[in-house]
């Protein structure tokens, strides 16, 4: 029986140490605030041509884990993506989750009523390739946005 018990508490053990291995692999909401602080105080300290570099460079320092900057203007266009570079310079208004809700209009609608929120949609998880929801804090910073997103 104390065998049993020694072999059950170990795997409980094993079970829980991947479970905390597995979440400290996922970005938290407190990170992606903290990465978005961290993104605009860059922008405002080294100006927007080399904070956007910088923010497209996907093996920079504004990438982690699953974590990722992704900064856009007003009118809809992405103007630096961390996962996804080559999605600079395009227009986003018509993109759509799987849902059908429109991503970036439904963005934008939101800083223009404050100048930081949390916006919730489906989008791919660069780690896992899946579709799942995504939750990204955005901040205002004058004629753009910069959002970190983390996936649920």
């Amino acid at each position: 029986m104390k065998r049993l018990a020694a072999a059950l508490l170990g795997v409980l053990i094993l079970a829980l140490g991947l479970h905390a291995a597995l979440a400290a692999d996922k970005g938290s909401k407190e990170e992606a605030v903290a990465m978005v602080n961290k993104a605009a105080a860059f922008l405002k300290a080294n100006g927007r041509d080399q904070a956007l570099a910088e923010f497209n460079n996907p093996k920079g320092q504004f990438v982690d884990r699953d974590l990722y900057v992704v900064v856009g203007d007003m009118q809809g266009k992405c103007l630096a993506h961390g996962f996804m570079p080559e999605l600079a310079g395009r227009d986003m208004m018509e993109v759509r989750d799987i849902d059908g809700n429109y991503i970036t209009k439904d963005r934008l609608k939101l800083l223009q009523k404050s100048n930081t929120a949390w916006q919730t949609y489906k989008y791919p998880n660069p780690a896992n390739k899946k579709i799942e929801t995504k939750s990204m804090y955005l901040e205002r910073v004058g004629d753009i946005y910069i959002g970190v997103g983390v996936y649920q």
